[in-house]
């Protein structure tokens, strides 16, 4: 039977998460009777184990030299030692050559580098860990880094944030090889959404809402929660919180880096977001249940945070798209 080759190339100090994310999705894929299957090989340039950053040694199956014939999918792993891959001379021609042969090139997280440092991404926009963005940004001033997704595709190339980005960008791969409704198995499968999409944030409102240590903060930041759809002008606020709403204003730029408004816009996201995924609700009254005056104002501001729709939000996180 017919496979697609893939090959997930690695090095030492590689993120054992961004070849496991990868493999164990398409594997899975596999298992559910994707047809062709993915025939999917571990490479490294002399075809030695490569150590983890975590400290495991993970064994190639073969040396990128040995790989031959054409190539479907060709994913350079991230990792800590990424700047290393990317001087290593023998290890960018070993890319260059199989990218050349590939119907698709990607790579994960700081994989990019490797891939930036091939030319391959000269003129186009990608992404990468958003840590390691402007480095890379820097570093090749031909390429367009984007740090704000999760995953992009530039044509045949494809690029991914980190680390469990990953598995996103797998799961996009089963989607664009054998169809949405193979994908919503593997991500049931996997127990995981069906994918998040690739325009949306890496670092979203979901990572970056931390409960704040500050007591006067957390108890405005725990009422806003509470009550997305109440009154939540900065004076409301700072009547709750029985301070001064200009002594508000700077408690919350200090120790949550946003202004009062601000932070009640991302708490109203927040939760028409979750309403959005686990209620079937319209989202003109999902609207005014968080706070905003229409369904067409909580597009807007939606629009602006995600960079998609409500309506495609929900359609891609309960897996009907």
């Amino acid at each position: 039977m017919h496979k697609r080759p893939v090959v997930v190339v690695g090095y030492d100090g590689l993120e054992l998460l961004d070849v496991a994310s990868v493999t164990s999705c398409l594997d899975l894929a596999n298992r559910l009777g994707a047809t062709p299957a993915y025939d999917v090989r571990f490479a490294t340039l002399s075809g030695a184990p490569a150590r983890c950053d975590s400290g495991l040694a993970l064994p190639a199956q073969v040396a990128l030299s040995d790989v031959t014939g054409s190539v479907h999918t060709l994913i350079v792993s991230g990792g800590l030692g990424h700047k290393a891959a990317a001087a290593d001379a023998g290890l960018l021609a070993q890319v260059r050559r199989l990218a050349r042969r590939a119907r698709r090139v990607a790579s994960v997280c700081t994989g990019a580098t490797v891939l930036a440092a091939t030319g391959l991404l000269d003129g186009r926009r990608v992404t990468t860990h958003w840590h390691y963005a402007d480095e890379l940004a820097a570093a090749y001033p031909a390429v367009q880094v984007d740090a704000a997704p999760i995953f992009v595709r530039d044509d045949k190339v494809w690029t991914s944030g980190g680390v469990t980005a990953a598995l996103d960008l797998a799961l996009a791969f089963v989607e664009a090889d054998h169809g949405a409704e193979r994908a919503r198995w593997v991500a049931m499968g996997l127990v995981t959404y069906l994918q998040r999409p690739g325009n949306q944030a890496q670092m979203s409102m979901f990572v970056r809402a931390r409960r704040p240590e500050h007591d006067v903060v957390r108890r405005v930041v725990d009422h806003a929660t509470a009550h997305p759809g109440a009154d939540l002008c900065t004076a409301r606020l700072a009547s709750v919180a029985g301070v001064s709403e200009r002594h508000l204003t700077r408690l919350l730029v200090e120790h949550a880096g946003q202004t009062p408004a601000r932070m009640v816009r991302q708490i109203r996201l927040e939760a028409a977001a979750t309403a959005l995924v686990t209620t079937d609700e319209p989202v003109a009254t999902i609207a005014k249940a968080t706070g905003f005056r229409s369904g067409e104002t909580l597009r807007q501001a939606f629009h602006a945070w995600f960079g998609i729709s409500p309506t495609h939000y929900r359609s891609v996180h309960r897996g009907k798209a």
